[in-house]
């Protein structure tokens, strides 16, 4: 244990600082993550202290959390499993630890972003049902399903701003990342030409120059003369319908039917 105290203040001064030491820290939890496991403290041993347990724990937590800030989603999901060991098999022995449910929350996101209902429901059931309606970090992915699953995408631009730490809008923004391809899709589909201000509008953009570089992924052609954007329709056929054809073959038919009788 000489080691592993030392290099946990290091971790948390690092975590702290405005901003924070990324890089640092991904040093320093790569270096604990084998502390934590040479001390026994993963997967905890059952004579492990409780004050050690705890230092483990907050790790872990502190890893989960640099995972998002650090935009790396596989290894958030990694430190996340780790963590369940501790919230479900010592939640009697160790005292509650207050990054436990904005941590819950943001993996209720994950898995909407990922689009694993299934999983996020699953994920609901197993929460306390006071969790459910009182706990902010819980609410606010209950809500965000909600909305997507009624089409209010909307609302869930406006949750961005309503997220309860700032770790959420990192998962937020890649919803309304999906959001945005499918309302394109949509868009792509039912019109010709849209004028730029309503596509700005529609796909949430308040920049001019994100719509523009958004159109330009697409493929979409933009006519700044005429301040719309014009859809390509490629290799998009017109299907005929045969009438004459299908006349006289309704018509063969009923002589033959005629005639049959």
């Amino acid at each position: 244990m000489s080691s592993l105290p030392q290099l946990y203040q290091d971790l948390k001064r690092a975590f702290d600082a405005r901003p924070t030491d990324l890089k640092k820290c991904g040093q320093l939890l790569a270096k604990l993550k084998v502390a934590v496991i040479e001390n026994g403290l993963f997967p905890p041993r059952p004579e492990a202290k409780e004050s050690d347990l705890i230092v483990a724990r907050d790790i872990l937590e502190i890893g989960a959390f640099w995972s998002i800030r650090s935009k790396d989603v596989p290894s958030f999901d990694r430190y996340f499993a780790q963590l369940q060991t501790f919230y479900t098999d010592y939640n009697a022995i160790l005292p509650p630890s207050p990054r436990e449910y904005p941590l819950r929350g943001l993996n209720l996101i994950r898995l909407l972003t990922q689009n694993r209902i299934a999983d996020f429901h699953t994920t609901l059931e197993a929460l306390p049902i006071d969790a459910l309606h009182e706990n902010p970090y819980i609410k606010h992915p209950v809500n965000l399903e909600r909305w997507l699953m009624e089409g209010s995408y909307s609302k869930v631009w406006g949750a961005r701003e309503e997220a309860p730490a700032e770790e959420y809008k990192f998962f937020v923004d890649s919803l309304i990342g999906t959001i945005r391809n499918e309302i394109a899709s949509c868009e792509e589909a039912a019109y010709d030409s849209i004028p730029l201000k309503d596509a700005a509008l529609l796909l949430f953009f308040t920049s001019r120059s994100d719509l523009m570089t958004f159109a330009q992924q697409r493929g979409w052609q933009i006519s700044l003369v005429d301040e719309k954007i014009i859809f390509s329709r490629k290799g998009e056929e017109k299907a005929e319908i045969p009438k004459q054809k299908l006349i006289l073959a309704n018509l063969s038919y009923a002589r033959e039917l005629e005639q049959i009788v």
